[in-house]
């Protein structure tokens, strides 16, 4: 299925999870928050929340620095 991910077309498996899109971005074990169509994704649902057909995901990643 097609996503747009940060602005970008991207393919991932049908009925992926947000925690399985993570795994595809190699984000295991990193600090990042989602949004999937302007809604913030909890960290504790991303395991049983599916993505669908076109839906717009952002993605970002907290960056440690001083």
């Amino acid at each position: 299925m097609n996503i747009v991910l940060n602005g970008q077309s991207f393919s991932t498996a049908d009925g992926c999870s947000v925690s399985a899109l993570a795994d595809q971005l190699h984000l295991a074990g990193k600090r990042y928050a989602v949004e999937i169509n302007g809604d913030i994704v909890p960290r504790s649902i991303h395991h049983e929340t599916r993505l669908h057909e076109g839906d717009r995901v952002e993605i970002v990643q907290a960056i440690g620095g001083g």
